[in-house]
Parts: structure tokens; sequence; C-alpha cells
């Protein structure tokens, strides 16, 4: 679903940046803007220009659909959780994890 309400775009900017380590300012300098534009655009108050809007796409490393486009499912909301929680494991923990993976969905194909 695409999303054109300007608070849900700067959520996900907020979101985004946050995960990316980023403040900001950083986000503002990257994409050549400045500081005060880009928390305007990140609070909602404010529309992006198509160019603004690709120059923090590229500042974020991110694609257009990243933010315009509601990809917030109640499955992509668990792939997320499982990622996450992958990402927290040791080596010996992913690889126990995996065996376990394998061995569910083999006997689901039964």
């Amino acid at each position: 679903m695409l999303i054109n309400n300007n608070q849900k775009i700067g959520n996900k900017l907020f979101s985004i940046r946050k995960k990316a380590g980023l403040t900001q300012a950083e986000v503002a300098e990257k994409a050549n803007i400045s500081d005060r534009t880009y928390a305007d655009i990140e609070r909602g108050d404010s529309n992006m220009r198509a160019e603004s809007m690709i120059n923090i796409c590229n500042a974020l490393q991110i694609t257009p659909n990243d933010i315009f486009v509601d990809n917030d499912t109640p499955q992509n909301l668990q792939k997320e959780e499982i990622l996450n929680r992958l990402n927290e494991c040791t080596p010996k923990e992913l690889e126990t994890a995996l065996e376990f993976l394998d061995v569910y969905l083999r006997s689901l194909n039964k």
C-alpha cells in the first residue's frame, strides 16, 4: 500500500535513520539539504521535493519504496523479528537454528 501521509513517511525515515546510526545532521549533510529541512521532513511538517527524496534515499542507502510503501504486514513483522533474533545469535546458535528450521520445513513437506 502506498503511503501518502507526511507523518508516516517521517516516522519511517526516523526509524531507518536510527537503525543506520545516523543523526539528522549527518543525513542532511549527505543529502545536501539543510538540517532544518530534513528535521521538518522527518517530523512530517514538510513535503519532500523529488530531488530531496532521491538525495535522502541515497544518504540512507534505501530506495523510495522503503519510505513510500507500507510493508508492515504481520508476515513482514514476523520475518523482521526472526531476523532480529538471529542477528543476536552466536555462530553455533545460528547453526543449530538452521538445523531446526531444516527439520521443521522437511516435516511440513511429508
